[in-house]
């Protein structure tokens, strides 16, 4: 009698059904015992502080008492209890000291990361994000880093990042704007941030790390194309790049511009919207929305263009090399007291 081989056809599709029950089985068992982690943590954060608060039991171990426990429980559980960690169970109690606010999607990694962020609307966002969007924990923290939510309140619409932290508040009533960050963090492209860039090379790297773009560009994109060409009679038009946004319910044109933004670049982005609304949108889809992705933003030349006021153009920076928090932080500031001054101008006019 022939010996079956494991992959013949008639064992391949329970082998298949077996895989996928085992890689199930994995994943439930990983995430039960992240449940359970995060759980201890919690429990050993709040007993740290209810002995904390005790009165005689504080006066008596003040700063000792984080180190004492670290030494007898590394010497009887092992790694993970260190000074440093439990001061992170402590400090994780104090920030959710309600139970049921801890998001069972969530590790113990991802709750580290969130203790950086000291605001706390900007957490519960982070929360809710990371939560609802399946971000991993090196994901969290990166967006974490490159201030993810200022970036998108530097859109100026701050209703658009309460309403995308209630779950409850439809996708319907988010605005293009909101979905723009201002500037766009690309270091995970591995690029120079300093020399002549090609557009050609920024457009492909973009595209070799599709995954973190999107990423970076926010809920709801799905990529369509790359060098879409529309025509009109007597010429051809290629667009950098295609998404569709199917929270937006539009397509999104990305024009990467590695210099300075010019005002025809504003108008040639302008046109594409306008043809591809009337070549490509589809019955049932919104107004489709234009972003220039470029190196340098005159604000100046924001002011007297299209761009002013656009719910459907748009002008932001990227940045290939991933500054430190405070120089971003100082960027942002300076970015939203621009915008502050161009408005108070109109006004005066």
């Amino acid at each position: 009698m022939a010996n079956l081989i494991p992959n013949t056809p008639p064992l391949s599709g329970l082998l298949n059904a077996l895989r996928e029950l085992i890689q199930q089985g994995r994943q439930q068992a990983l995430r039960a015992v992240d449940r359970v982690q995060v759980q201890t943590c919690w429990e050993i954060g709040r007993h740290i502080v209810e002995f904390e608060q005790g009165g005689q039991a504080r006066a008596a171990y003040g700063k000792k008492l984080l180190p004492k426990l670290a030494e007898s429980l590394t010497r009887e559980f092992g790694k993970g209890f260190d000074t440093t960690n439990l001061r992170h169970m402590r400090g994780f109690y104090l920030a959710f000291p309600i139970r049921d606010t801890v998001r069972r999607e969530l590790s113990w990694s991802h709750y580290r990361a969130l203790l950086r962020v000291s605001n706390k609307e900007a957490r519960e966002w982070y929360v809710h994000e990371a939560a609802s969007q399946n971000w991993s924990a090196r994901a969290l923290d990166r967006q974490i880093g490159t201030l993810y939510y200022e970036r998108l309140l530097l859109s100026g619409d701050k209703a658009g990042v309460a309403a995308e932290a209630d779950a409850n508040i439809s996708a319907l009533q988010q605005t293009p704007r909101e979905f723009v960050r201002d500037p766009v963090m690309l270091e995970f492209l591995g690029l120079p941030g300093t020399g002549k860039l090609l557009e050609s090379k920024l457009e492909q790297a973009l595209m070799d790390k599709l995954q973190a773009f999107l990423l970076e560009l926010g809920k709801g994109f799905a990529f369509v194309a790359r060098q879409q060409r529309i025509s009109t009679e007597t010429q051809d038009f290629y667009i950098d790049l295609v998404f569709y946004n199917y929270l937006l319910k539009c397509f999104v044109l990305i024009d990467l511009k590695t210099g300075k933004l010019a005002h025809q670049d504003i108008g040639q982005m302008d046109m594409y919207v306008r043809m591809y609304d009337d070549l490509k949108r589809g019955e049932g889809d919104n107004p489709t929305v234009g972003i220039l992705l470029c190196e340098h933003k005159d604000h100046s030349v924001v002011r007297y263009s299209v761009l002013n006021d656009s719910e459907q153009l748009f002008a932001t920076r990227y940045r290939l090399v991933l500054p430190s928090e405070e120089e971003l932080r100082l960027e942002i500031e300076r970015e939203r007291d621009a915008i502050e001054a161009a408005r108070r101008w109109e006004e005066e006019e």
